[in-house]
């Protein structure tokens, strides 16, 4: 869309300024300038993660709202309406996509590659079948595919930060909050589209464009936490979960397997060590470790090993000259954020005011 100027633009003196005539200024839709944030985000990534195993639906996701932004700064921007016809069927793609992402953090499935594709297709090729047949119903099966796959991702993290057992400790608690923030963002998404069919059927489109501007920037926080989650995600084989119910007689017993094992082999250490790979080594399901760490402990498995790298950080604080940074990544963390936060949480000091105090009467054993 392009705003030209008068073509007779009159000076001060009433002549024709001939620096003013005919000048033209470029439009640019917020959707494209989204868009381009998006791509900006998703490069980001990709340098960030060069070297781990991209959690690729994620970055799928991130893509396909690069398409979405563009569609709607061409349709609502620029007045290309044929990309109408596009826009609902790949919208219908967003939320199969979130909880692609986000299964690949807290479990692995039992069906074959092929068979999760065509059920996530679902979606999408009943969108294009109401296309063609049944237009004036595509608006409300998009609020339930939003709306309805926000509550599956919300099904997933029923266990809190031990659902992502699939990704390391260390960023844990920080992918569980950004992962429900998201699930919430996909209802906020849907009501959004429930007030533009509503604008459009009361007040005909009147605050059409205002809303779906409201839409885009709400999809822009979306991918935002989804890329944080997947930044730090990781994609094993796949394995075959086994689900068993933890009697509370067995709790000590787990937790006893677990402690020897962290204290033998010092597991903590391991940056990307996560609850699946625990399972592994302890040769308890993951499930047991879980529910046996909350019931007794009163804490999540993530808060547990956190205790243990909080622990040795004590005491290679106290006994050696070390750097709070050095010390941060010999113990298993990766960010100061992250390590100052627990350690904070375990000792009610930071690093350095513990280190001040040589190992004085604060925590002295992650697991006493």
């Amino acid at each position: 869309m392009m705003e030209v100027a008068p073509a007779e633009d009159l000076g001060n003196d009433g002549h024709p300024s001939p620096l003013r005539s005919y000048q033209a200024m470029l439009f640019i839709p917020l959707p494209l300038v989204v868009a381009l944030l998006l791509l900006i985000l998703f490069v980001a990534i990709l340098r960030r993660d060069e070297e781990a195993q991209p959690n690729l639906p994620f970055l799928a996701l991130i893509l396909l709202a690069v398409l979405q932004s563009v569609l709607s700064g061409l349709r609502w921007g620029y007045g290309v309406q044929a990309v109408g016809v596009i826009a609902p069927v790949t919208a219908a793609m967003v939320p199969p996509l979130a909880y692609a992402g986000v299964s690949r953090l807290v479990r692995t499935s039992r069906r074959p590659l092929p068979t999760r594709i065509a059920l996530h297709a679902v979606p999408a090729a009943v969108i294009l079948l109401l296309m063609a047949f049944r237009r004036d119903v595509v608006d409300f099966a998009l609020v339930l595919v939003f709306v309805g796959y926000a509550l599956a991702i919300l099904l997933l993290m029923r266990p809190g930060a031990d659902a992502l057992r699939l990704a390391p400790f260390e960023g844990a608690v920080p992918a569980y909050r950004a992962i429900i923030f998201a699930a919430v963002a996909l209802c906020l998404s849907a009501s959004v589209d429930i007030f533009v069919f509503l604008d459009f059927t009361w007040a005909h489109g009147e605050h059409a464009l205002t809303l779906i501007s409201v839409s885009n920037l709400a999809v822009l926080v979306i991918l935002g936490i989804a890329a944080a989650a997947a930044s730090r995600s990781r994609a094993p084989a796949e394995t075959v979960e086994a689900v068993l119910k933890s009697e509370t007689t067995e709790d000590k017993e787990t937790i006893a397997t677990v402690d020897a094992l962290m204290e033998a082999k010092k597991l903590y250490r391991d940056a990307n060590l996560n609850l699946d790979r625990l399972a592994r080594k302890a040769g308890i399901p993951a499930r047991q470790i879980s529910a046996a760490i909350n019931r007794a402990m009163d804490k999540n498995v993530s808060q547990y090993v956190n205790e243990y790298r909080i622990g040795e950080a004590c005491r290679l604080l106290a006994a050696t000259q070390k750097s709070v940074t050095e010390v941060m990544f010999e113990v298993g963390f990766q960010t100061k954020s992250n390590f100052n936060r627990e350690f904070r949480r375990v000792t009610d000091m930071t690093p350095l005011a513990w280190r001040e105090r040589k190992g004085g009467s604060g925590v002295s054993s992650a697991s006493s």
